[in-house]
């Protein structure tokens, strides 16, 4: 028969209290709405409303500048990388729903942008000097080193 002592006993329960603690989930930290693209599929084209999609969305988190009736929906989830990108967060979702309503507030039109389809988008190169905060030369230096960091292969 095996025997305890106090010491063993301890040691023993403060193993267990540490390996129950232990979560088999991945930590995520969620930004704009969850399963943004189930709740997209439930949007019906010529059917739905702004009142309904507010029932079921929420609020849009931006509203196009030109357009009040062009509604967007954000969701963007980051999870801790592997131990040996020094647990850097990685993005796991980035999805962008567009909505377009006609002047009655009944949905026209709705686009699902996720990751792979932002990245086919093209954006200009163009880049605004501005003259009223020019950088010294240290700051231009570890600006650049902090860009070569963190530049994707």
């Amino acid at each position: 028969m095996f025997i305890f002592k106090k010491n063993h006993f301890f040691s023993i329960f403060l193993v267990s209290i540490f390996l129950f603690g232990c979560q088999l989930k991945e930590p995520s930290n969620n930004h704009g709405i969850l399963f943004l693209k189930n709740r997209s599929d439930q949007l019906v084209v010529n059917k739905t409303n702004k009142n309904d999609i507010i029932n079921s969305i929420g609020y849009p988190h931006s509203k196009s500048i030109s357009n009040e009736d062009e509604w967007m929906y954000m969701e963007r989830v980051l999870t801790k990388g592997e131990y040996l990108k020094l647990g850097q967060n990685i993005l796991k979702t980035n999805n962008i729903l567009i909505l377009n309503f006609d002047k009655y507030g009944v949905l026209k039109k709705k686009t699902f942008l996720d990751k792979n389809s932002k990245e086919k988008i093209l954006f200009s190169e163009k880049v605004t000097e501005n003259e009223l905060s020019q950088r010294s030369f240290i700051q231009k230096f570890f600006y650049s080193l902090k860009a070569k960091m963190y530049r994707r292969n």
